[in-house]
């Protein structure tokens, strides 16, 4: 396992897998993306799933038919605002990323599983959501 420094890991070098990675994860969050079908189903893996921060539990299907309606699915909504990555190639074309967002005061912690597919690309196979109580310390 490759794991960097988790106190500026946006400063460090990074494995170039884990910088793909971190480039698609911030793709999810922009509303060109979010709004077009296409553009995010080529980011998701087709055996995809989440548990959310609601804790739901979302398909592949679910997830790209609902990623337009969801926060940051349009210009005009909030943006998703997203720090603090933290990558780990957990083996040779699977990365694990860990990071954490603010969606209209709402905190929460993140952690997302890429794989690449047999193309060669990174496309978002797992990905799940934890709330952050406010006041809670970020360690």
């Amino acid at each position: 396992m490759i794991q960097y420094d988790r106190r500026a890991p946006e400063a460090l070098p990074q494995h170039p897998d884990v910088t793909e990675a971190i480039v698609r994860e911030r793709r999810l969050h922009t509303p060109s993306v979010r709004l077009s079908g296409p553009g995010a189903e080529e980011l998701f893996d087709p055996d995809f799933t989440e548990v959310g921060a609601s804790g739901r539990r979302w398909t592949h299907a679910e997830m790209v038919a609902a990623l337009p309606t969801l926060h940051g699915g349009a210009e005009s909504s909030t943006p998703i605002t997203a720090e603090h990555f933290v990558g780990t190639v957990l083996a040779p074309g699977i990365v694990h990323l860990t990071y954490e967002t603010r969606i209209q005061g709402r905190h929460a912690r993140r952690s997302s599983v890429w794989r690449r597919d047999a193309a060669g690309e990174f496309r978002l196979y797992y990905h799940q959501a934890t709330p952050v109580p406010d006041g809670t310390a970020r360690p």
